[in-house]
């Protein structure tokens, strides 16, 4: 398989928790990539550029197109870096979503042990549009092997990766994760549905298990975090998230990672994810 956890020994805890409004804890992970480590870069390249096409299908995906691999990738598959035509206008906004939730999607799988499915970006037919749906879903399944100790979790991501005015993207990650509860049927079909036509038919009862919280029940869960460039980082503004108002509030954890110039390491992966092709 093309997913790796070799980047994320860049992702340190830092031991710092922010306390919010509501005295709930959250806590900061920093992430530093060392640019001059070419085999955790190419490794990387290659884990980003999978989740918008396996690598095994990109010759017949590209067939008829009179393109190369890199050209069909920054053509057809990736966000663009720069907006030159009206249908890219939402290109570097969603370069930055794409990527936070991926990374968010690596720490649930890698550090919290979900099975993550990596399906949710290869199927858009705008590359520069986000996907509808929740940013990231995993599921846990219980050692003990008691079906009610399953785990569904359901994180809203939020970035801030350029800008220089500190803004409380965590407590917007909070709102909108209230509107995940009314997301998650639509998304695990989407979820099902894709790995279906992956033929991973082997994962799809794992999906399927959880569709039905009424005849099976299971420990639903949500997350909120924020992904911030320093110049965007905050402990005032993060200090005054407060999660009263979530639903599901004694279900919800929180998270706040940063790191210096993301953007710029978001535009340099996608290009060596398409160069490396």
């Amino acid at each position: 398989m093309p997913w790796t956890n070799q980047h994320l020994k860049w992702l340190e805890d830092t031991g710092d928790m922010i306390t919010t409004a509501c005295g709930k804890q959250a806590p900061i992970y920093t992430f530093n990539p060392d640019m001059a480590d070419e085999a955790t870069l190419s490794a990387w390249a290659k884990h980003f550029r999978n989740h918008y096409c396996d690598d095994n299908e990109i010759d017949d995906l590209r067939d008829g197109t009179g393109l190369s691999r890199k050209e069909y990738l920054l053509k057809t598959k990736l966000p663009v870096q720069k907006v030159t035509a009206p249908h890219e206008k939402t290109g570097p906004a969603t370069r930055s979503g794409d990527f936070t939730e991926i990374l968010v999607s690596d720490f649930l799988e890698f550090n919290l042990n979900y099975w993550v499915p990596r399906t949710r970006y290869e199927f858009k037919v705008n590359p520069n549009l986000s996907e509808n749906g929740s940013d990231v879903i995993g599921f846990k399944f219980s050692d003990d092997g008691k079906p009610k100790n399953d785990e569904l979790m359901i994180y809203e991501v939020k970035g801030s990766l350029t800008g220089n005015k500190p803004s409380n993207r965590l407590q917007i990650a909070v709102n909108d994760s209230n509107k995940d509860r009314f997301r998650i049927a639509e998304s695990l079909n989407a979820i099902k549905q894709r790995l279906k036509l992956k033929g991973l038919q082997q994962d799809v009862p794992k999906v399927q298990r959880f569709q039905n919280i009424g005849d099976r029940p299971y420990k639903e869960k949500y997350g909120a975090a924020s992904v911030l460039t320093n110049t965007m980082y905050s402990n005032v503004e993060l200090n005054k998230t407060d999660t009263t108002g979530h639903v599901n509030n004694s279900a919800l954890s929180l998270l706040v990672i940063k790191g210096d110039a993301l953007m710029d390491l978001v535009h340099f992966l996608y290009q060596r994810a398409a160069d490396e092709a």
